[in-house]
């Protein structure tokens, strides 16, 4: 696991923004994981720079999203897909059918999952997932629990996360209850994971992942110690707390 300690969050997001740079500099066809939330938005923003200044082509690029919630419509202005058409999609050269994001609307999500495996599979694994991390330990929706769930799948949501997510809504009662996430199986078969987090609340999680020396499903993000190529980039905030 490697450590890029940097000084704030600005900086973490240049650092970010730069090695999904590279993979696309290396591998113009690269496919990428993509999470949503507050974390990664100064990076998509650099990427929108450096698109629009420095000509960073998006052009045959492939995204796959980690997550989505259940029974929110893709045009809901609290949707993740909303969130990423206006966060970078609309502001890019990225064709928009090789984005792709869960679908929390469908009417058989057990028969969907399986199919947004299969298609991750098909189309030749995440080359680069990006990841941020929940104060609770989660990765993409995928809690603390006595077990984690391989493939994609719906879960339930902590009341930590939905606590946490009501933010971005006008009252807590608003946030879903319910979301498709990929699995710790899906995050693991990508080749090259980051995982960013930043500011004091994330701190103590941040420091139980680097101290650890064992893997537990009650901290899911635990399970990326067992990956061979994981970065994590922090500022110092959620390194001193």
């Amino acid at each position: 696991m490697n450590l890029f300690i940097v000084k704030d969050y600005e900086k973490l997001s240049k650092v970010a923004a730069n090695i999904v740079k590279e993979g696309i500099e290396k591998k113009p066809n690269i496919i990428l994981g993509l999470a949503t939330g507050s974390t990664p938005e100064g990076m998509y923003k650099e990427l929108i720079r450096m698109h629009k200044e420095e000509g960073l082509d998006f052009s045959k690029v492939t995204t796959f999203n980690l997550d989505e919630y259940v029974g929110i419509d893709e045009k809901h202005p609290n949707s993740y897909h909303y969130f990423m058409k206006e966060t970078l999609f609309d502001h890019i050269n990225i064709d928009l059918k090789n984005t792709f994001i869960p679908d929390g609307m469908v009417d058989n999500p057990e028969k969907y999952c399986k199919e947004y495996d299969k298609l991750i599979e098909e189309k030749g694994g995440i080359d680069l997932q990006m990841l941020g991390i929940g104060e609770n330990g989660h990765i993409a929706f995928n809690e603390p629990d006595e077990t984690l769930n391989l493939g994609t799948s719906i879960v339930d949501l902590t009341p930590s996360t939905i606590e946490a997510n009501s933010r971005f809504f006008d009252s807590i009662d608003q946030v879903p209850k319910t979301a498709i996430t990929m699995g710790i199986g899906s995050i693991m078969k990508a080749k090259k994971i980051i995982l960013l987090a930043n500011g004091k609340k994330k701190a103590k999680v941040i420091r139980e992942l680097l101290e650890g020396d064992k893997i537990t499903t009650q901290l899911p993000v635990s399970m990326l110690l067992l990956h061979p190529d994981v970065t994590v980039i922090i500022d110092e905030e959620a390194h001193n707390g």
